[in-house]
């Protein structure tokens, strides 16, 4: 018995090593080493799947005008995107992207998302804060930069890994669809999750803003606009939780993360 639990945990420690070693990539721009258990294509799937649901459960906005914005700094967005990954031999890391960019009447929550295959939602209610089409494309930079950095695929690997001992991740998709939906949804922002990953999350925040910084300057959008966006965040108001329980860095941290990182993005300004 003792021989047939060790072969037991020999095996399922190989598997793990084997999906690490075979699952790390790197980060555009940033450099750091990920670990993705899960398929892209399969994460792209499901985008567009959890997506679709998620705009027949929410209501679009009808504001012509700020729908127009939207869509436009997105798909600035989206070129430069598609320009720096063609640019750096990386466009393989967008195979399947079909961008999309929706406006979402959400007046009293500022929040926006990017899924995998280019699906992105913005809420009115962030945009009394972004104020401009530079703000705008502060948030959607950052946003996008989670989905370009496969930030989801590495919290979905990680919770899967967790719950499944690395063994079975693919009958764990297949056989529980609602708690699959569940993690997908809180992995790319949809949701909220508060546990032993918020450190990790806090590190995916940071390096989407500097990937996001890059992005909107090759757009066309001053990076030092999102210094000022979360400046207008930080004076807000309102309770926040400490840095050490929040998913996201702290204002006056993120502030100084961006300001320090500012020459390196204005490399890629052009107005």
């Amino acid at each position: 018995m003792r021989k047939l639990i060790l072969a037991i945990l020999f095996a399922t420690t190989t598997l793990i090593s084997v999906n690490f070693l075979t699952s790390c990539s790197k980060v555009p721009i940033t450099g750091r080493q990920q670990l993705a258990l899960l398929p892209e294509s399969q994460m792209v799937s499901m985008a567009v799947t959890n997506y679709n649901e998620f705009l027949k459960e929410n209501q679009l906005s009808n504001d012509a005008n700020k729908v127009a914005m939207v869509k436009k700094v997105g798909q600035k967005i989206a070129s430069a995107v598609e320009r720096f990954m063609r640019d750096n031999g990386l466009s393989d890391r967008i195979d399947g992207y079909k961008w999309e960019f929706n406006l979402v009447k959400e007046d009293d929550v500022p929040n926006a998302w990017a899924m995998p295959g280019g699906k992105v939602v913005v809420y009115t209610g962030i945009l009394p804060y972004t104020k401009t089409e530079a703000g705008l494309a502060v948030v959607m930079g950052h946003e996008i930069a989670h989905a370009i950095a496969r930030h989801g695929n590495e919290r979905m690997s990680q919770a899967l890994l967790i719950e499944t001992g690395g063994t079975a991740l693919n009958l764990a998709l297949s056989q529980k669809p609602e708690e699959t939906r569940s993690l997908y949804l809180m992995a790319y922002g949809v949701g909220t999750q508060v546990g032993i990953s918020l450190p990790y999350s806090r590190a995916h925040e940071t390096e989407a803003d500097k990937l996001g910084l890059i992005f909107m300057a090759m757009a066309g959008y001053d990076p030092h606009e999102a210094v000022d966006f979360w400046q207008r965040m930080s004076q807000a108001g309102g309770q926040k939780p400490p840095e050490f329980l929040s998913t996201h860095p702290a204002d006056q941290t993120r502030i100084k993360n961006l300001r320090e990182y500012m020459p390196k993005a204005m490399k890629y300004y052009k107005p």
